[in-house]
């Protein structure tokens, strides 16, 4: 078999995978669902991978290596000052839920249903983050004692952007039919929330002037 056609019907078993895994949560995936619908046989599904805990593995791995090429790449570079790049992982971590608004319900899910399937989690991104948090909250050190933002835990940064961006789009279904004309709009509403979220931070870490 070619390399390009392998490729491409990895391609497919993935995407079939993803969506599977998304909708139908891990216990509840089966193979032959995902080899129907990709298109391939079964036999052919295992050819690429074995097991479902492969697959798994394998979409958890494209998905934390997408979120840590957005998010993380912005904060992390040492070329953009603190801010921008605090604002410019808010938007990000927003654009790669607003990509994928099935996954943090999927994984809220996993880790209820499956506490074994943290480890992988972690795994994946605890070298990341690490690095990440010691870095960045030396950069917010300095600008705090330079009088530029305020003093604030990176953790506890990282928690609140997460904690409303993912809101957002776990509450959606929910909160739409009563929220009206605000959330009638998807596009507008997110292009709103987004800029709410990056307010909200910006608040939290902006330097106040003193009051006179």
């Amino acid at each position: 078999m070619e390399n390009k056609e392998k490729g491409s019907k990895e391609k497919q078993i993935l995407a079939a995978a993803e969506q599977e895994f998304l909708t139908m949560g891990y216990d509840g995936a089966r193979t032959t669902s995902i080899a129907r619908r990709a298109g391939v046989t079964h036999a052919m599904l295992h050819y690429y991978f074995r097991t479902k805990e492969q697959l798994f593995e394998r979409i958890v791995d494209e998905k934390f290596s997408a979120m840590s090429h957005s998010m993380f790449a912005i904060m992390g570079d040492p070329s953009l000052p603190v801010l921008e790049r605090i604002i410019g992982g808010v938007e990000s971590h927003f654009d790669f839920v607003a990509e994928n608004p099935l996954l943090p319900r999927f994984v809220i899910n996993e880790i209820v249903a499956r506490p074994e399937h943290c480890d992988i989690l972690h795994k994946r991104i605890a070298h990341v983050v690490g690095a990440l948090y010691r870095e960045l909250q030396l950069e917010i050190d300095r600008a705090a004692e330079n009088g530029e933002m305020e003093r604030v835990d990176v953790r506890m940064l990282f928690i609140s952007i997460m904690s409303m961006n993912i809101f957002t789009f776990l509450a959606y279904p929910f909160m739409e039919p009563l929220m009206g004309e605000l959330m009638a709009d998807r596009e507008q509403f997110l292009k709103k929330r987004k800029a709410e979220n990056v307010e909200t931070i910006l608040r939290r870490i902006k330097k106040q002037k003193d009051v006179v």
